[in-house]
């Protein structure tokens, strides 16, 4: 009976042991987790602890200064003068007192053409002049004797009548021959071409020896004036007001710049306004003069004009890459004391390329952010750096705008900058309330 008692008992004692295992395996495991936990909170704790990591942006300051507006359209040189030199006479070339791309003045000789032939029509011309003349002696010394013998009644008054007609018949072909004389000495000073106006000669469409006439449809040559040289470009309607008042006030500058838009070739004056608008376009033509002492400028040559309207005195101005707008308006991001940032609304009233101008919201001396500012949020650390305030725009840090001088080839690049930017962003602005985010 003992023996059966004690294998009945050996299933029981395993089942025990197998519990209590599990029971300790547990209690190791919540033992665990409880101590990760605890060390993770910890560190948690310490990060949050730990100094917030800068953001690194661009800044530039806020400047007062003067700010130009300029008005920009495209348009082309044109000639002050134009000649397409032609003969008057026919005959023959015997000389070209000229070379291609000549620069001549008024009364130059250009071109003899044969003028024997009239001179020997001068000749003839005189011969019958004298001839004419001679008889016209004879018949008024016959009128003036038939005169005498009227009161002695010797002689009828038609006959002294039509003395008198023949006299005054007379007088008329010696008149009609005295032009014929001046019309072939006037031919004679044709075969003599001289220059018009001071100009530069093209190329020659003739050479000695060619017969020309003067029915002849292409000109000998074309002679164009340089110095001053025009350019006609056009603005949209609206804006004529305003160029019309300032004119009154003053005359205006006119910048001529290449095709390209990137090298300032001259600068000149506007001239005048054209009396009519063109309904297609809704643009209106201007005229523009310019010096072209060093001829820079070429007759048909394509062009952008910037016209200087006006100059906008002590400005507050900042790069146009710090300007940001939200729903609320137009609003920037300033740096304070201890390096963190603070938006603010602005009131836009220009933006003239890489500058805009601040009517209201800020003041010179702050600092305003132009690059990296999609990171910030109100309070946000920053990290001023250095370098262009933006990769999609030219702003310079300083925001700072000049009139430019003629640049050299070593400013090309700088220029071009300044073009772009200003083409893209040439216009007026109201908006004057901020928004949280962009």
């Amino acid at each position: 009976m003992k023996i059966i008692e004690r294998h009945n008992q050996g299933p029981r004692a395993a089942r025990v042991q197998r519990v209590a295992c599990i029971v300790v395996l547990a209690a190791v495991g919540a033992f665990s987790v409880g101590c990760s936990g605890a060390a993770d909170s910890k560190q948690s704790k310490a990060q949050a602890a730990g100094p917030v990591r800068a953001i690194s942006v661009a800044v530039a300051p806020v400047q007062k200064q003067d700010v130009p507006v300029y008005l920009s359209g495209l348009g082309s040189v044109t000639a002050f003068n134009t000649a397409n030199i032609k003969s008057r006479v026919d005959g023959q070339i015997m000389k070209v007192n000229f070379r291609e791309g000549q620069t001549v003045q008024p009364g130059e000789l250009l071109l003899e053409i044969d003028s024997r032939p009239f001179q020997v029509q001068v000749e003839q011309l005189q011969a019958q002049l004298s001839r004419d003349q001679a008889q016209l002696r004879d018949a008024k010394l016959n009128l003036e004797r038939y005169t005498a013998l009227i009161p002695s009644g010797s002689i009828a008054q038609q006959q002294v009548d039509t003395q008198k007609a023949l006299v005054d018949q007379l007088e008329g072909t010696v008149r009609n021959d005295q032009a014929q004389i001046d019309s072939a000495k006037l031919n004679i000073a044709y075969c003599h071409i001289t220059a018009p106006f001071s100009g530069r000669i093209g190329l020659r469409q003739v050479d000695p020896g060619n017969i020309v006439h003067a029915s002849d449809a292409n000109p000998m040559l074309v002679l164009t004036q340089l110095h001053p040289i025009a350019v006609i470009f056009t603005l949209p309607e609206d804006v004529l007001q305003k160029v019309a008042r300032q004119m009154q006030r003053g005359t205006l500058e006119v910048d001529a710049f290449s095709r390209d838009d990137q090298t300032k070739i001259a600068t000149g004056k506007l001239v005048t306004i054209d009396n009519q608008i063109d309904p297609t376009t809704g643009t209106a033509k201007l005229k523009a003069v310019f010096d072209n002492k060093e001829s820079t400028l070429w007759p048909n040559q394509f062009v952008n004009a910037d016209l200087l309207l006006e100059t906008r005195k002590n400005s507050i101005v900042v790069p146009t890459a710090a300007i940001l707008r939200g729903p609320q308006g137009a609003y920037v991001y300033t740096v304070n004391p201890d390096k963190t940032v603070q938006d603010k609304p602005v009131s836009i009233s220009l933006t003239q390329g890489d500058v805009t101008v601040v009517a209201d919201g800020l003041n010179p001396g702050e600092t305003v952010v132009t690059d990296g500012q999609d990171k910030l949020q109100r309070g946000s650390h920053i990290e001023p750096r250095g370098g262009p305030p933006s990769k999609n725009t030219n702003a310079p840090v300083s925001g700072a705008v000049q009139r430019e001088p003629i640049p050299d080839a070593s400013s090309s690049a700088a220029e071009s900058a300044r073009r772009r930017s200003k083409r893209q962003s040439a216009h007026q602005a109201t908006d004057s309330t901020p928004g949280q985010g962009d």
